[in-house]
Order: C-alpha cells, then sequence, then structure tokens
C-alpha cells in the first residue's frame, strides 16, 4: 500500500511542477497564456484552468504527504540499544582492590606496561664469525 501511495506522490509532484511552470508568469516565461484570442481558450479561461489544476494537485501532494508521514509513524517498531536477552552472570575471578589502596585504573595500567619481575635484557654484543 505504501508503494501505490509513493507511486501516486511522485505522480502529483511532476503534474503540479508542470502546472506550475505552464502559468504564465510576469516576464513571460513558459507561460503559455500569450497573445492571440483565437486559440483552444482564451488566456483568461487557461488562468483558471491552471490555477484549479494547481489547487487540485497541491491538495494531493499534501493528503498523499500526511499519509505517508502517518503509515511512516505507523510502521515504525520500537528498538532498543540494550540486548534483550539476559547474559549469565558469572563471578568475577579476583576482586578489583579499593581506590585507596592504589588500585585505581591508572595504577593497573601502568603496572601492566611494567615488564613482569624481569630485569631488563642488555643488548648482545657483536659476535664475529
Amino acid at each position: 500500500m505504501q508503494t501505490v501511495i509513493i507511486v501516486i506522490h511522485l505522480m502529483l509532484v511532476l503534474g503540479l511542477i508542470g502546472a506550475v511552470l505552464l502559468q504564465k508568469s510576469e516576464g513571460g516565461g513558459l507561460g503559455v497564456g500569450g497573445g492571440g484570442g483565437g486559440g483552444f481558450m482564451s488566456s483568461r479561461g487557461t488562468a483558471n484552468l491552471l490555477t484549479r489544476t494547481t489547487a487540485i494537485l497541491a491538495a494531493g501532494f499534501f493528503v498523499t504527504s500526511l499519509l505517508l508521514s502517518w503509515l511512516a509513524t505507523y510502521n515504525r517498531k520500537p528498538t532498543t540499544i540494550i540486548p534483550t536477552s539476559v547474559p549469565t552472570q558469572q563471578s568475577p575471578a579476583t576482586p578489583a582492590p579499593p581506590v585507596s589502596q592504589g588500585g585505581g585504573l591508572l595504577d593497573s595500567l601502568k603496572q601492566a606496561d611494567q615488564p613482569q619481575s624481569q630485569p631488563p635484557a642488555a643488548p648482545a654484543p657483536p659476535q664475529s664469525q
């Protein structure tokens, strides 16, 4: 249903653009309502027809826009970033020491950067063959 309304909406858009471009402007533009009185319709009748057509197309555009926005909110499902499955709780291997005893995050990062009780290795002297 939404696809049908979108197609109708796009057809109304194209018709509205065409109707607006065909109207006579102050500077001439692309308007068809020009000079001579002999033709299908007089310039006054053409202006009235294009004005009515524009109003009808604009009303249709407005209605289809409202329908599409209503369908978009109607089909929307609530989403969440919180996972719905409850993970199994596991007990931590060792509890973290309190911050007052020097167990802060920066201290643990400093300890992780230092080698584990090994003196730094001395560079090996060059060996001849």
